[in-house]
């Protein structure tokens, strides 16, 4: 099994003696997390709820987000213990028919997210610089790049930014409170719990806001950056710093959706205005409060929240997908994919529907979280259960009903919720709907039903369909003995290193190197073989050289030199004809922006090769 988010895991050191030393390395991942907890589809719930229903859903809020301590606490757990991110785990305990379902049920989960970031930081850019909102669709959905080049910086630094941006969300909301003075007897009346048919699908839409599943799968794989000792002492250490992590972060987060809420319910609700409309709330605050200062402060933190947002979508597509299909993608690529399906719906609504279908774009795009919320859920709460997985870490008695009735609660709303939206559609559009929305409810419910009972099926029926078990560390393992060694070469600085470390492994070995470089000039193209050039001319002599200085070292060596415009497929093409049992390349060391450019033959090469590939960085 790969390992969660390679490129940065272990990569934090969390050793020093100091408390607070080690609390601060400790923090930084649950920020990630709680930047999805006020993401824009929550200003959307918390906007309407506050404008419709005034203080009556803050009880909503609070339960959400103890909901959401509870239920990160659990991740985290789940990844510091058996180092596995939600998904990885999911692969390895369901059959890959139930593991590929819950897979495509949270890819919809994630697009509908960014949809969300979408949408909220298209409006921030329109509130801010008059952007028509399609513009800002545009604009939002070019930061693949942007994202990707972040991420070369390490997690620290990512966490550094979204803490900052987090910061201005918070400090923009503090101060139109402030200027709001809203009622502190009402908002504590807010918190006695009632609801009703009309506020249950903003209700809902709040559940799914706050918690959020893909960040389920997130928090379980960021906590595994820390590098963590393998002891029990240590584990508990980091579960200990991670729930501190947790609170702190998610009680911020909690802060924001409930300046939001209070903010609609004192203004809005107040005098009965329906807001039905971000941009509408934002045109509503300057008169309402009495200064400009209030509607730059709200689009400030709504283009914040937009922009922060698509970093942890950004990873938590990526941790997805790697984790249920064992199958790496580069970055940039998965990004660009999850985003065309976010703009896609995003883009045709505004110019259907404009402004007013966007917003309910908005809140739908939350209900479409909360549904796939028990997915998540479940399957979390029995892997952390499970002691043959978990160990003492198991959850104890306690900590298990509790979660089972945070599971009830979720998938009590979520019941009440489909029945009544299914009601209302069949008065509205009509009996022929219910032929598509009864047989993919009933598909649903008997997936729930699964993961729900999975551990108590006989053990016969859980193993049908398992993909195959790892082997125990106590495992023979076969060496391997290699004859011929590939050593593409394509001159430069790179060759050193990767030359040095072949001939290390043909001495160990035995073996024969063989180098290979492809010439790709424009008369090589053209006539191949037959192509005589200065520059071809010189890359044999470069080739003759170093295998001379080879055998003068007892390695026995040949070269020999293709011609192409593609690289990777000329390497793979001249492998099956050498038959290596290994092959060793240098990394050509672009980063960012030029790695786009350039592309990289490696890729190409070590997943068509079909054998074994050294990879030698420069620092290597």
């Amino acid at each position: 099994m790969k390992r969660s988010l390679p490129e940065v895991h272990s990569s934090v050191t969390i050793g020093s003696p100091s408390l607070w030393k080690r609390m601060f390395a400790f923090a930084g991942p649950a920020y990630l997390v709680s930047v999805g907890y006020m993401d824009p589809g929550n200003w959307a719930t918390d906007l309407e709820g506050g404008a419709r229903f005034g203080y009556e859903l803050m009880w909503v809020l609070v339960m959400s987000n103890a909901m959401a301590i509870l239920l990160q606490t659990l991740s985290a757990r789940l990844g510091i213990v058996s180092r596995r991110d939600l998904a990885q785990a999911c692969r390895e305990t369901y059959p890959k028919p139930v593991s590929r379902a819950l897979w495509a049920l949270c890819e919809v989960a994630i697009a509908a997210c960014d949809l969300a970031e979408i949408l909220g930081a298209a409006i921030g850019f329109n509130l801010l610089f008059k952007i028509p909102l399609l513009a800002g669709v545009a604009i939002t959905a070019c930061d693949t790049l942007l994202i990707l080049w972040f991420t070369k910086f390490g997690i620290r630094i990512i966490e550094s930014i979204v803490l900052s941006l987090i910061t201005i969300i918070a400090g923009c909301f503090a101060v139109v409170i402030f200027l709001v003075k809203p009622d502190a007897g009402q908002i504590l009346a807010g918190l006695i719990p009632r609801l009703n048919d009309q506020s249950l699908y903003i209700a809902i839409g709040i559940l799914g806001a706050t918690v959020m599943p893909h960040n389920l799968y997130l928090h379980s794989s960021l906590v595994q950056t820390r590098r963590i000792g393998a002891t029990d002492l240590d584990k508990r250490a980091a579960c200990r710093f991670n729930l501190i992590d947790s609170v702190v972060a998610l009680n911020g987060a909690l802060f924001v959706n409930a300046a939001i809420l209070i903010l609609a319910a004192a203004l809005f609700f107040q005098r009965g205005l329906v807001v039905t409309e971000i941009q509408q709330a934002h045109l509503l605050l300057e008169p309402l409060v009495g200064t400009t200062l209030a509607g730059i402060l709200f689009a400030v933190a709504l283009l914040a929240a937009g922009q922060s947002s698509t970093i942890t979508g950004t990873m938590a597509g990526q941790i997805v997908m790697e984790g249920f299909l064992n199958f790496r993608m580069r970055p940039w690529l998965r990004r660009f994919l999850t985003r065309m399906v976010a703009v896609i719906p995003a883009a045709a609504t505004i110019y259907v529907a404009g402004e007013a279908g966007a917003y309910k774009l908005l809140i739908l795009s939350q209900v479409i979280l909360s549904l796939q919320l028990p997915f998540a859920v479940i399957p979390l709460i029995h892997l952390t259960s499970d002691r043959r997985r978990m160990g003492a870490f198991a959850n104890p008695n306690w900590v298990r009903w509790l979660a089972w009735t945070v599971a009830a609660v979720i998938v009590g709303l979520n019941l009440r919720l489909a029945w009544t939206q299914l009601a209302e559609w069949h008065r509205s559009i009509g009996p022929w709907l219910m032929l598509v929305t009864v047989p993919l409810a009933a598909g649903l419910g008997i997936l729930l039903g699964w993961v729900t009972i999975e551990p108590w099926l006989p053990a016969r029926i859980r193993r049908l369909g398992r993909p195959p078990v790892v082997l125990p560390s106590g495992a023979e393992i076969v060496l391997p003995r290699y004859k011929t060694i590939l050593v593409p070469l394509d001159h430069t600085a790179q060759d050193v290193k990767a030359v040095s470390h072949a001939a290390a492994l043909a001495r160990l070995h035995g073996a024969r190197l063989h180098l290979l470089h492809v010439e790709e000039g424009v008369t090589s193209q053209v006539y191949g073989a037959e192509a005589s050039t200065e520059e071809v001319e010189a890359g044999q002599e470069y080739l003759n050289g170093i295998a001379a200085s080879l055998h003068e070292q007892g390695v026995e060596a040949g070269y020999s030199v293709v011609h192409s415009a593609d690289p990777a497929r000329a390497i793979v093409r001249g492998a099956r004809e050498i038959r290596p049992g290994v092959g060793v390349m240098g990394a050509h060391g672009h980063k960012g922006f030029a790695d786009i450019i350039f592309g990289t033959t490696i890729d190409g090469v070590r997943h068509d090769l079909g054998l074994p590939v050294l990879i030698v960085r420069q620092d290597g």
